[in-house]
């Protein structure tokens, strides 16, 4: 995610973006593409892409909005939605609402992965250390874990 630095006095490079945003470089490009970023300036003599304030803003929301675990089909319905102004207030809080429910859901399912390796990290202390409860007691925390993965 992009640091919280306010805007910058020149423009930014493929290079410069990259590193703020996290995305990589064809990922950059890709969106640009696609049409996520608009037009993206180009530096005159060179070529390359020059990344302006308000493309740097951008890029910055569609990070987070990435990290967040948001498709680019979201992200293209953030953007349609955000040109549409407060007449689309509605849309845009269901669509934080359920990305904000799946992203939740993932953490869940983290959760448990981390209930598991921790259970299983603990079940083979327990059999380096012979310590035959701790392992029955790790044995029940892997198989609660397993169970909800299941569900």
């Amino acid at each position: 995610m992009a640091p919280a630095t306010g805007e910058q006095a020149v423009d930014l490079t493929i290079q410069e973006m990259a590193r703020r945003s996290g995305f990589s470089e064809p990922t950059l490009r890709y969106y640009e593409k696609i049409g996520l970023l608009g037009a993206v300036g180009r530096d005159e003599s060179s070529g390359h892409r020059r990344y302006e304030p308000a493309t740097v803003a951008r890029v910055d929301a569609l990070s987070c909005l990435r990290s967040a675990g948001m498709t680019v089909g979201g992200m293209r319905r953030y953007l349609e939605l955000l040109a549409q102004g407060e007449a689309a207030a509605a849309d845009q809080r269901d669509l934080f609402a359920g990305q904000a429910e799946k992203l939740a859901a993932d953490i869940e399912r983290l959760h448990l992965r981390l209930t598991y390796l921790r259970g299983k990290a603990d079940l083979f202390d327990a059999r380096v250390r012979g310590d035959t409860t701790a392992e029955h007691r790790a044995v029940e925390e892997i198989t609660r874990a397993v169970e909800h993965f299941a569900h």
